[in-house]
């Protein structure tokens, strides 16, 4: 399989290799009369793969209770750019200065949004934020009673 790269790798020797050899031609030519005028070189175009438009990836969450009972049901919601719909998103808590995935997901809409149902039964203040892959969203807090 001959991928863009060793393509246009084998462009650029063939053009180089084209400059050499016309070169040489042309000091030998100098050396003896030339009979014939030397054809025009051809200019050669070389394709440039299209740059890919690259779109930041950015998570939003916004949960629907700043405070609730413990083993609630409450809502995060949000929007995110640069993610391909389909894709699961995934709550992570901070818990000893770690960030631990929770069993709660959701997948991405075809417009990005996302919407996830949430337990928490870990009374107090609980940091939590929304990821997918490398990405995540701002940290919020929840606090449950």
């Amino acid at each position: 399989m001959i991928t863009k790269r060793n393509t246009l790798r084998m462009a650029a020797v063939g053009i180089i290799g084209a400059v050499a050899l016309g070169t040489a031609g042309t000091a030998a030519m100098a050396a003896t009369p030339a009979a014939t005028p030397a054809p025009h070189p051809v200019p050669v175009t070389q394709k440039t793969p299209a740059a890919k438009a690259t779109t930041a990836k950015a998570i939003t969450a916004k949960p629907s209770a700043k405070s609730v009972k413990a083993w609630q049901l409450f809502r995060v919601t949000g929007t995110t750019t640069g993610l391909k719909p389909g894709s699961k998103v995934t709550l992570q808590q901070k818990q000893r200065g770690h960030w631990v995935s929770l069993p709660a997901s959701a997948p991405l809409t075809r417009g990005g949004s996302y919407s996830l149902g949430v337990k928490l039964g870990m009374k107090g203040k609980n940091e939590l934020r929304v990821v997918q892959g490398s990405t995540a969203s701002g940290a919020f807090t929840v606090t449950v009673r």
